[in-house]
C-alpha cells in the first residue's frame, strides 16, 4: 500500500539514515506510519458521518416544510373547533415527528462515532501487542 502521506515516507528516510543502538528504527517508523493511517480512517469515518447527518437533516428539514404546507391549506376551515382540533392534532404529530427524528440522527452520530473510535481502539490494540511481543524479545 502506498504511503498516503509522502512527508513521513521522506522523514522514515531521514531518520533510518542515523543508527541509534538498540533501536529497529524501521519497526519504529513502520509503527507510527500505522498510527497515521489509523488516525486517517477514524477521520474519514467520522466525515462521512458527518455527510450522512447532515444528508439526513436536510430530508426531514425538505419533508417538515412539505407537511406544513400541506397543513396549511387543510386548515382553512370555517368551523373554529374544527379548526382548533386540527391543529392540535397537527401539533401533536408533528411533536412526536420531531422526537423520532431526533432519535434517528442522535443514533447515526452514535453509530459514526462508534465506527470512528473502532478504528483507533484497533490500532491501540495492535500497538499494544507490538509492544508485548517487543518486550518478550528482551
Amino acid at each position: 500500500m502506498a504511503t498516503p502521506f509522502p512527508c513521513i515516507t521522506d522523514f522514515s528516510k531521514m531518520l533510518e539514515s542515523f543508527k541509534f543502538p538498540g533501536v529497529d528504527m524501521t519497526s519504529l517508523l513502520e509503527a507510527r506510519r500505522k498510527d497515521v493511517e489509523a488516525l486517517a480512517e477514524a477521520n474519514a469515518l467520522a466525515y462521512e458521518g458527518m455527510q450522512a447527518l447532515v444528508r439526513k437533516q436536510t430530508e426531514m428539514l425538505n419533508a417538515s416544510a412539505h407537511e406544513i404546507q400541506a397543513a396549511a391549506g387543510r386548515m382553512g376551515g370555517e368551523d373554529p373547533t374544527e379548526s382548533m382540533a386540527e391543529r392540535g392534532a397537527f401539533i401533536q404529530q408533528s411533536l412526536q415527528t420531531a422526537f423520532e427524528n431526533m432519535r434517528e440522527l442522535a443514533e447515526m452520530a452514535q453509530k459514526s462515532q462508534t465506527e470512528a473510535l473502532a478504528a483507533i481502539s484497533r490500532r491501540a490494540e495492535q500497538t499494544m501487542r507490538e509492544l508485548k511481543a517487543l518486550a518478550n524479545r528482551t
